[in-house]
């Protein structure tokens, strides 16, 4: 079975927040392929902003969208990466798209400062979650009510998984290899991609 992933891009968003997440789900398909040409891939990977032309990233860094709001493929696992989300949590448009979104997805997970998106999305509600250490304090007085704990690298709540920051994301993306399409997997992939795969939360 194959997984859909949608990776959201905005401006300012910190590059490894998408790249890490969007190179390890891509790079499993690339190690899975080897392994079974004849298996379906597990996972198949697009990025989807609110207009369709180039975002710029955190940096400078131009990066062209594969679909937008109106016009992307329905998403099984939502990637919301972080970076400075103070315009998009004044963005109706982009609370409302989250929200529809994960109703539809199996999971929804955010990198670092996107824990905000979705916290101000309703999505944390009554889950742990955490975000990078440096936000840890913001997070917990901007939404008082969550279960914000700092010192994980990432925590699964089933369908909301969130991780601390920029390259925490490629950890939890690693952990969400193996939870969707298994432990070899995952360990293959962190091979590939010569990383020192931080597993334990």
């Amino acid at each position: 079975m194959t997984t859909t992933v949608a990776i959201y891009l905005f401006p300012e968003v910190e590059v490894l927040d998408f790249a890490g997440p969007y190179e390890v789900f891509t790079t499993a398909t690339r190690v899975a392929r080897k392994l079974d040409p004849a298996a379906p891939e597990p996972f198949t990977v697009y990025t989807v902003a609110r207009e369709p032309r180039p975002v710029q990233a955190r940096a400078g860094l131009f990066v062209m969208p594969d679909a937008t709001f109106d016009s992307h493929p329905p998403a099984e696992l939502l990637i919301v990466p972080g970076g400075v989300v103070t315009t998009e949590l004044q963005r109706p448009e982009v609370i409302d798209w989250l929200r529809r979104i994960a109703a539809g997805a199996a999971i929804t997970a955010s990198v670092c400062t996107g824990a905000f998106l979705l916290a101000r999305a309703g999505l944390l509600a009554g889950r742990a979650c955490t975000t990078h250490w440096e936000d840890i304090a913001d997070l917990r007085a901007m939404f008082p009510g969550l279960d914000v704990r700092e010192g994980r690298r990432w925590i699964d709540e089933g369908s909301i998984v969130s991780s601390a920051g920029i390259s925490a994301g490629i950890d939890m993306s690693l952990h969400l290899v193996e939870r969707l399409a298994g432990r070899d997997l995952a360990l293959a992939t962190a091979r590939q991609m010569d990383i020192d795969w931080h597993e334990d939360a």
